[in-house]
């Protein structure tokens, strides 16, 4: 039995759910998102919880998945989904262009022009190294983060690029010179 698949994902105050065929319509005060849910998993509201149901064995793999999945959107409707990233390197910076537009400088002979999706908003930092996104879309949020750090990627000899926000890298040594 999936142990993450049996938990109650508790239902906060001002969220409704709805459900339709194969997918959970959750409604919060940051927004609405729906949720489709893997064949043979139900998902059922007891007493002031959702509750995944899987009709047989055949559906362990993707018991948790599911619901996980409507615990995320549940999460992001209340109080959403944030993800930082930081920007090193000597003339690294990234600015806001617009409300909808992110502009990197990232030691290119171009800056590198990056616009945001609906539903991701972006804050640079006073310094222009560090960026917040904010989304009530989990996956959506953490896409965004993963092609904005792949512009750069930390480079592992000197470390400088784009990075999440208290990632460990492991620097590695250069060349050393004959002796």
């Amino acid at each position: 039995m999936s142990r993450i698949g049996k938990k109650p994902i508790p239902i906060p105050k001002g969220v409704t759910v709805k459900f339709e065929g194969n997918t959970v319509l959750v409604q919060g005060p940051k927004g609405k998102l729906d949720t489709p849910l893997p064949n043979g998993i139900k998902v059922e509201q007891k007493d002031g919880n959702l509750v995944a149901i899987r009709e047989n064995d055949s559906q362990a793999a993707v018991h948790g998945l599911a619901r996980a999945l409507v615990n995320n959107a549940v999460e992001g409707v209340t109080k959403g989904w944030t993800r930082d990233l930081e920007i090193v390197g000597i003339g690294y910076r990234a600015e806001m262009k617009g409300k909808g537009m992110i502009v990197f400088n990232l030691g290119y002979s171009h800056p590198i022009e990056y616009p945001l999706p609906t539903g991701v908003d972006a804050a640079v930092d006073p310094k222009q190294t560090k960026i917040s996104l904010t989304g009530i879309d989990r996956q959506q949020v953490g896409q965004v983060a993963a092609e904005m750090r792949s512009l750069r990627p930390p480079d592992p000899y000197k470390n400088k690029g784009v990075r999440y926000a208290g990632e460990r890298l492991k620097k590695k040594v250069g060349k050393t010179g004959a002796k």
